[in-house]
């Protein structure tokens, strides 16, 4: 657990830096399930029952944004009995959250295609989006068939139809993820050390957590949390600069 990861140890007085967004691959559901005699359907279910819970927990402690890619534009390739579990599982998911919504004053995104998706589960994406815009208690994400050169290509196109110039402020106005926070952090679970696709122009400076335990490990775990925290206080980000920074990110050393 988090055993490779050892790099250095942080002095118990030092103040935790807090990424201000964290995003999430979601890995290792069917292992998950077939780990524990499951029908492999059954890691989706658990995979997704604790995002209120684990959104709220990181709010709290300083988190503005947290990302979960929970479905990708290859993932369409797989059985059609897993797809449509899936996008069942996603409308209960959204209906779920228009209430919690409103309870916690979280503003949802849902990014990525629509095109495809049933249309209940559209509508309720959209709902989801326009009911919680006012929201300004933090933001939580559903990459919901997202992949990050789909985005880009996306964007392009838009911006070919503007007819202008752009720059990479102006660029970023045409993405699903415009309005969004670079990544500081990004945690895959599972032990796949790969990116996948996704969120591909906001990790370009993000720190990267490659971590053994499967998704719903990780959902349930207030101790995993902790350890998300801990092992990004460990890291020095200098984005493409010679220097280090302190925790109060004041510049030091040569």
């Amino acid at each position: 657990m988090f055993n490779f990861l050892k790099k250095k140890n942080v002095k118990a007085d030092a103040p935790q830096k807090i990424p201000q967004h964290i995003a999430f691959i979601c890995d290792g559901n069917r292992r998950w399930a077939e780990n524990r005699g499951l029908p492999p359907l059954m890691g989706h279910q658990a995979g997704i029952a604790n995002f209120e819970k684990m959104a709220e927990w990181f709010i709290k402690r300083g988190v503005t944004t947290l990302t979960f890619f929970i479905f990708s534009t290859e993932n369409w390739d797989r059985s059609e009995e897993e797809v449509n579990f899936l996008m069942n599982l996603f409308c209960d998911v959204m209906e779920k959250n228009l209430d919690y919504a409103l309870k916690q004053n979280i503003r949802y995104r849902v990014i990525g295609s629509r095109d495809r998706l049933p249309k209940k589960l559209a509508k309720l994406c959209d709902k989801l989006e326009k009911d919680s815009a006012e929201n300004t208690g933090g933001t939580v994400v559903f990459a919901l068939n997202y992949g990050g050169q789909d985005e880009i290509v996306r964007a392009v196109n838009n911006a070919i139809e503007n007819g202008e110039p752009v720059t990479k402020e102006t660029f970023e106005t045409f993405m699903d993820t415009g309005d969004l926070l670079p990544v500081d952090l990004m945690v895959r679970t599972s032990n796949e050390c790969r990116i996948s696709n996704f969120l591909l122009w906001k990790l370009a400076y993000a720190e990267l957590l490659f971590i053994p335990e499967h998704w719903p490990d990780l959902v349930r775990s207030e101790k995993l949390w902790n350890k998300v925290l801990e092992e990004y206080t460990k890291r020095d980000r200098r984005f493409g600069g010679g220097k280090k920074k302190d925790y109060s990110g004041k510049k030091k050393g040569k």
